[in-house]
């Protein structure tokens, strides 16, 4: 089975980090900054990607977090 993507996301004034597929936020911060700091731990342990989208709900940025990617993330 996939591990589900963690979705950093604009909610209101706020900023939500949910796990694909669950309908309730792990997390609201008041900032994107906060929010993709609280995603990527999660991530780690779940072996998956973080999406991280715009204000405008497009997405800006991902970074995979698998066993697979040997890739270090220097972006956050």
């Amino acid at each position: 089975m996939a591990n589900k993507k963690v979705w950093v996301s604009p909610s209101g004034n706020d900023w939500k980090v949910t796990k694909e597929g669950n309908s309730r936020a792990s997390v609201i911060t008041d900032t994107k900054k906060e929010a993709i700091e609280k995603a990527i731990p999660i991530a780690k342990k779940e072996h998956s990607e973080v999406i991280i989208q715009k204000k405008n709900g497009q997405i800006q940025d991902r970074d995979s977090y698998g066993n697979e990617s040997k890739a270090k993330d220097t972006k956050h």
